[in-house]
Order: structure tokens, then C-alpha cells, then sequence
């Protein structure tokens, strides 16, 4: 692993993640991290588009492999306390599709 225990992507681009709160998303993790003292342990980034697109905002926890859709500001707390700080995915959020892009639909 590297110098960090998680590392979290949240999309913050592509067309539909930025008008879905995707930038609320990452402030709400990224100071959230911060504030629970997770510096050093946790890094929280803005991602590139996750080729998901109508299924966000997207976050993906690394080395668990694990991605959320559709979060919100609620749904980010959650992920920072149940699965950052106490190691508990929240099944409410996972995001399970097969491999690949699976834009929704315009």
C-alpha cells in the first residue's frame, strides 16, 4: 500500500457529477478527514470523470475497491464516519455495476 491507509476519489467533473453536488461532496469528506484527524491517514481527491455519468456524484474508497453513487452531503458524512473512521461500508450508497462505463440514459 502507499503512504496513506484510504484514498478516496470523488468525482468532481464530467456532465453530471459537478451539477449533482459533486464539489459539496469532496469539501464535506475532504474537511470532514481533516476534522476527525485523519491527515497522513486518509487522502480525499477531486477525480476525473468516472464514467458513471446520471449516477452520481460518484466517490470510490481505495485499497477496498469500493464506489458510492448518487451521494449527497448526508450520504458523505455517512462514508467518512461508518466506512473512513469505523471501517463499516455503507451498503446504503454502494454502487455495484458491471465493469466498464454505465452512463444512464440522456
Amino acid at each position: 500500500m502507499g503512504q496513506y491507509e484510504r484514498h478516496v476519489f470523488v468525482c468532481t467533473s464530467g456532465s453530471t457529477c459537478p451539477g449533482q453536488g459533486g464539489d459539496l461532496v469532496f469539501a464535506t469528506l475532504k474537511k470532514g478527514a481533516a476534522a476527525a484527524g485523519l491527515h497522513g491517514i486518509v487522502r480525499v481527491n477531486h477525480s476525473g470523470c468516472m464514467g458513471q455519468c446520471g449516477n452520481g456524484p460518484m466517490v470510490a474508497v481505495y485499497p477496498e475497491a469500493v464506489w458510492y453513487s448518487h451521494v449527497d452531503v448526508p450520504g458523505a458524512e455517512r462514508i467518512l464516519h461508518d466506512h473512513l473512521i469505523g471501517g463499516q461500508i455503507v451498503e446504503d450508497y454502494r454502487y455495484v455495476a458491471s465493469p466498464g462505463d454505465n452512463k444512464l440514459p440522456k
